[in-house]
């Protein structure tokens, strides 16, 4: 009668004095179940997962690419911030208090600041200035619909070059139409407003009646509310619009329309730097 040794069995490669009867279905090498790890056919060890990764230059790509309106959460986020700043200075902030809190002087646009002071920043600073919880609201609302709507066909540099333009534009209406104004201007209705108006041209471009969608509504009532409102900034919303239409004629072309794709890029820069510039000769 004759008797066989029980089999032995191999080890771990990663825990040595751990027998295991597994292995990876990748490399072949041995491996425990605390190893292991359930991928779509078979198990993998550790360093096979590790190698089967794509680059971290490509995992940032493809989570990149996955990310929704990235620019305008950004955005969104960037005033949400100041917000919340002014708020911490003085907490009547969140109300429409006539009161004018030290930090919303910090960062508000008024063209007898740029006189003596030669604060230029407030020329962008202003549009992600609040004055209550409603103001900043209803602009991150619109906002955020909007970037929805112009962040994917524009892409994420042009839409944000697209951005400040009308930010910017917004700032310059304000010392134009509004120049003898006392009071203090802030607010993403600018940039907001210029949104609309681009992507009112580019659908109009395209073919669509905007007065059979949503735009068109929101478009004619904020027009109103504009005009009719006190305290409204005429000057920020006409400035806005009209060099979100302008830029959006070029940047949002018919279909069938081709252009140089770096014309996207130069006529929002060419809008910011003309803003900017014309913004400083209507100061003096």
């Amino acid at each position: 009668m004759s008797e066989f040794a029980p089999p032995v069995l191999p080890r771990c490669y990663r825990h040595p004095n751990m027998p295991t009867g597994r292995s990876c279905t990748r490399c072949g090498r041995p491996a425990c179940g605390d190893c292991l790890q359930a991928v779509t056919i078979g198990s993998q060890c550790p360093d096979c997962i590790k190698a089967s990764r794509p680059p971290a230059t490509v995992r940032a790509k493809d989570w990149n690419a996955s990310q929704d309106a990235l620019i305008t959460r950004i955005i969104m986020a960037l005033n949400v911030a100041v917000f919340v700043w002014v708020l911490i200075g003085d907490t009547s902030s969140a109300g429409f208090g006539s009161s004018i809190s030290p930090r919303e002087v910090e960062l508000g646009l008024n063209k007898l600041l740029l006189s003596f002071n030669h604060e230029w920043y407030r020329l962008i600073t202003s549009g992600f200035l609040h004055f209550g919880i409603l103001h900043i609201a209803m602009n991150m609302y619109l906002l955020f619909q909007l970037g929805k709507l112009l962040e994917p066909p524009l892409g994420r540099l042009r839409y944000g070059l697209l951005y400040f333009a009308c930010l910017l534009g917004g700032s310059l209406g304000v010392l134009v139409l509004e120049g003898s104004s006392t009071g203090l201007h802030g607010g993403a209705s600018g940039a907001v407003f210029g949104l609309m108006g681009a992507a009112a041209i580019g659908m109009q471009r395209r073919g669509i009646n905007i007065f059979q969608t949503g735009l068109g509504a929101t478009l004619m009532i904020n027009l109103l509310l504009t005009f009719t409102i006190p305290g409204i900034s005429i000057g920020g919303h006409i400035g806005g619009i009209v060099m979100g239409a302008i830029c959006g004629s070029i940047m949002l072309p018919p279909p069938q329309q081709k252009q140089p794709p770096w014309l996207g890029y130069a006529v929002p820069t060419i809008a910011i730097i003309g803003s900017v510039i014309a913004s400083v000769i209507v100061v003096g």
